[in-house]
Order: structure tokens, then sequence, then C-alpha cells
């Protein structure tokens, strides 16, 4: 009896054993910081130490390109490099003279990582680099990170400049919802059209997991020696976003591969494709029904354990009365898990009804003696 107890306790401690060693195995990550953020239900996915205060190198120019194309909404000026805007580091290789547009800065920073063109930014926007920072975290503090200070527009290293893989992840998510960073942050390349002297020069993009993995939609690479590699990278998959950071991490591409898999085989988004195929019944209409669409894609991501179990319910009254007019509220599509709200919905209506003309006598007399 005592054997068969003490193999059994063997086996379980066998069973335990493997399925940790299998579940950190496959959440191992060279990172010393990391967090795997998921943007449509803003929670962490995964993480590591991810309010610890590290350098984020030049993944700081997500900050420094986003507030240059705010500008560039505004007024996309002409900008000569100047000598002041000279940075060692990564370049696009500006020399004094040179004149490019305020968003080909942008691209200059997103794909070569111009260290020239961060001074370049910073000292468009504002009069010295100390009041560019103070924009930086400005906007940092507006985006709700809590544990950054911003320096320098470019990450080259300083004792004062710092954020966490959180913060990060919350400004890279920030940042994607600006369809030019988006479609900038995307691109394998871009060219720069030089105002003076006249010429075009293509940058690539430095962030590999463009190539390495189908899902990925950009990011921004990052290494000084004091700071490591660093990487922030966004990748979406059948309605999941997800924004991956990493801080000095000699293994980086590998791990946010790693990490996208975990996220999007854990995951799943809910379908509200079809909320647009509703109708409600029109009383003393011209039409007896009105048909519904909604305008909002706003979607929820649910465990996929949990994905079967989202109920789908029409909150919309029985019937309208005539007149109805395009763009009526008539009601809300809600998602619900466990009675908890994941996302509601608005139902509008897509046409007009007129009420429904009576005939007059005449009109009647016509009818039965036609």
């Amino acid at each position: 009896m005592k054997r068969v107890l003490a193999i059994l306790v063997a086996f379980l401690i066998f069973i335990f054993t493997f399925n940790t060693t299998a579940c950190a195995k496959e959440l191992t990550a060279s990172a010393q910081a990391y967090v795997l953020y998921c943007v449509e239900n803003e929670t962490v996915v995964l993480s590591q130490n991810a309010d610890v205060k590290m350098k984020p190198a030049s993944t700081t120019k997500v900050m420094t390109t986003l507030l240059a194309l705010e500008e560039v909404k505004k007024n996309d000026r002409r900008v000569q490099f100047n000598k002041e805007m000279i940075a060692e580091g990564s370049s696009m290789y500006l020399k004094a003279g040179d004149t490019v547009h305020l968003s080909d800065l942008a691209k200059g920073m997103m794909m070569a990582s111009g260290n020239d063109a961060a001074n370049a930014v910073a000292l468009t926007l504002c009069d010295s680099i100390p009041d560019f920072a103070k924009l930086m975290n400005k906007k940092a503090d507006k985006i709700g990170m809590e544990n950054t200070n911003f320096v320098t527009p470019s990450g080259l290293d300083d004792d004062n400049h710092y954020t966490t893989a959180l913060d990060m992840a919350h400004l890279f998510a920030y940042a994607l919802q600006n369809e030019d960073f988006a479609e900038i942050t995307k691109s394998k390349s871009l060219d720069v059209n030089f105002l003076s002297p006249q010429k075009t020069v293509t940058y690539q993009n430095h962030n590999r997991l463009l190539s390495l993995y189908p899902h990925c939609i950009g990011g921004k690479t990052g290494f000084t020696k004091s700071a490591g590699r660093c990487l922030v990278s966004g990748a979406k998959k059948d309605g999941v976003t997800l924004v991956c950071v990493t801080f000095n991490a000699p293994d980086d591409w590998n791990d946010h591969i790693k990490m996208y898999d975990y996220g999007f085989n854990k995951l799943s988004a809910i379908d509200t494709e079809n909320d647009d195929t509703f109708q409600i019944d029109v009383v003393g209409g011209e039409k007896d029904f009105v048909t519904l669409y909604c305008d909002d894609t706003a979607g929820a991501v649910v465990s996929s354990e949990y994905a079967d179990d989202v109920k789908k319910t029409v909150l919309t009254p029985s019937f309208l009365y005539a007149p109805v007019s395009s763009g009526d509220f008539v009601g809300v599509v809600r998602y619900t898990l466990d009675d908890k709200v994941l996302v509601s919905h608005p139902l509008y209506a897509q046409n007009n009804i007129d009420i429904k003309k009576k005939k007059s006598f005449f009109t009647f007399l016509n009818g039965i003696f036609s």
C-alpha cells in the first residue's frame, strides 16, 4: 500500500512539475521588463517588471513622432535643418541647410530612427529641448503614463529620462489611433522628398518584425549600451490588437513573436459585424418597417475559453410610430459575459419613414367605381 501511495505521489509531482515547466517555457522571455497589452479590453495579458523605471532608448521617438504628426494636422511646415539640431547616433544624415516637411521628419524617426530628425522636431515645435521635454511629459500625463519622465526627444541616455514597459504600451496603443502614425509605422520603407536640395531618399524601417511576423502592424526599435535592446510593437489578428514592449531584451524579436502567439491563442474577439441587419415594424408609416444601422465599430475581447459564453441581446421597441427620421436613436445591441456588459453598440434608423397619407373621399369613390 505504501509503495502504491509513493508511486501516486511521485506521479502527481511529475505532472505538476511537467505542467509548471511547460508553462514556464511557454512564457520565458529574455527581457528584463516586458508587457503584452490588449488594446480592445485595455488589459495586461503578460508582464514582468511592468512598472520598473527603465531607459527606453529610441522607443522614445514614438512620443516625438506622435507630437510631430499632431502638429502636421495643423501645419505641415517646412523645416530647415541647422547645426543646433545635429545629434550623435542613428541619423537621417541631415545637413545644415537641408529642408524637408515636418511630416518627413516623422518618417525619418520611425524608419531610420534619426536622432537628428528628433532634435529637428523638438526645435521646430519649441524654443529649446527642455521646452519640448515639457511638451512630451504633458502628453504623457494625458495618456496616463504615470511612471515616465522624458528629457530628450531622441531617447539618448539621461539619468532622468525613463519610462516603464506598461507606460510605453499605453503610449503605443494611443499612437496607433493616429491614422498617420499607424500608416508610417506599418511601412517597411518610405521615401522622403527633400525640398532643398531637391532629391528623394528612401529610408528602411529597422523593425524586422514587419517581415518576421505576419500580423505585425508596426513598432519602434531602440538601443543604447546602457538601455540594451528595446522594442515596442503592435500586432493584429482576427479582431484582436496586441501591443508588446520589451526593455533590455537580447532576443527581442523572438520575445515578441512568442508573446504574440500566446496572446492570440488566449484571446478571442467578439463578432459584431452583423449589428446592422435589424429591422423594426413601423405603425402608420408609408413603409411597414425601418432598417437599423450601427456606426460603432468598437469590439470586445475575451478569454478564448469564455468566447462561447458571450450573450448578444438586442434592445429595441417592439415597433415605432411614424414618422421616423434617418439617424433616430432606436436601441442598442449589448454583449455580456456573466451579466457583465462587454460592449454596447447604438442602433439608428437608416431611412426616413413618413406618415402614411390618408385617402380622400373622392379617391375612395374613384377606387370603388373605377
